[in-house]
């Protein structure tokens, strides 16, 4: 291999280090965003928990007569939706199609499945396993809104109260720990009365008006939980495909020199070779 081994090894190192600097850049990025989604998580949580211990509340003094449209019994015959929190953007390595896989292997032996995908770059993996989407969201920002929450609330709501669903389920992944996430499905709607009594209240001005309330901002914390979480994953593993990404590139880079500098050496002792060869043919 002469020059223009050369020529075509020298594109390839550009080419590659080009990539390394989009791949190095991406990788500041997520880490960057991960460190603000985290936060906001954390902040969120107490919020969350603070909501969810009123409502747990709220439900121990109903009486046994008390009926809602949120208690609404899980009729066989009504079909379940499934809200899948998925990524807007690629590069993220298996995160989307992990969430598809869990979410075909806990209901591909339902019928009566409804999905619903949040984040653009999840529609295609849930197509892929066969599910019709009934309702999609995408553009979601990355710390998710009141305004993104409420629209995915509201149509949930309106199916679940309407009776074309029976039973609504929010499919996200969980962020445990930066080298641990895992996917998990939990129950929005309905509710399920408390049978445990956390003793007696004062509820002003009444039952029904506070009730109402609470439920809807502990659901809608729900969800926002569940998409923060969503979140905070994606960017983790765009983060770790970024460095993996940067990390190939720096192996290839290391190759490439390394065959371009042996083939150069070759060429530099070859026309050595010649020049001394030519020397002795003169004498």
């Amino acid at each position: 291999m002469g020059s223009a081994g050369l020529i075509e090894i020298k594109r390839r190192i550009r080419s590659v280090e080009s990539t390394r600097k989009i791949t190095k850049a991406m990788n500041l990025v997520a880490t960057s965003k991960l460190r603000k989604t985290r936060k906001e998580l954390n902040d969120s949580f107490e919020y969350y928990n603070l909501s969810k211990e009123i409502l747990e509340n709220l439900l121990s003094t109903l009486p046994d007569y008390y009926d809602s449209p949120f208690f609404g019994k899980n009729s066989e015959n009504l079909d379940k939706l499934y809200i899948v929190m998925a990524s807007d953007t690629g590069l993220c390595g298996g995160f989307n199609g992990n969430i598809a896989a869990n979410l075909h292997d806990f209901i591909k032996d339902e019928s009566n499945a409804r999905v619903v995908v949040v984040g653009a770059k999840g529609i295609p993996y849930v197509r892929k396993y066969g599910f019709d989407t009934v309702k999609e969201y995408v553009d979601i920002p990355d710390i998710p809104t009141i305004k993104e929450v409420r629209a995915i609330y509201d149509d949930a709501l309106y199916m679940f109260k309407n009776g074309d669903v029976g039973e609504v389920n929010l499919v996200f992944t969980e962020f445990k720990s930066p080298i641990k996430q895992e996917v998990k499905i939990e129950k929005l709607l309905p509710l399920e009365k408390q049978s445990k009594s956390f003793g007696e209240f004062l509820i002003e001005p009444d039952l029904e008006e506070v009730l109402s309330s609470s439920l809807d901002i502990f659901l809608k914390s729900k969800i926002r939980r569940a998409m923060l979480h969503s979140k905070v994953s994606e960017q983790n593993a765009r983060m770790m495909a970024m460095d993996g990404a940067t990390q190939n590139a720096n192996d290839i880079l290391h190759a490439l020199n390394l065959k371009y500098n042996r083939i150069r050496q070759g060429i530099i002792t070859q026309e050595i070779s010649e020049i001394v060869g030519g020397a002795e043919a003169q004498k």
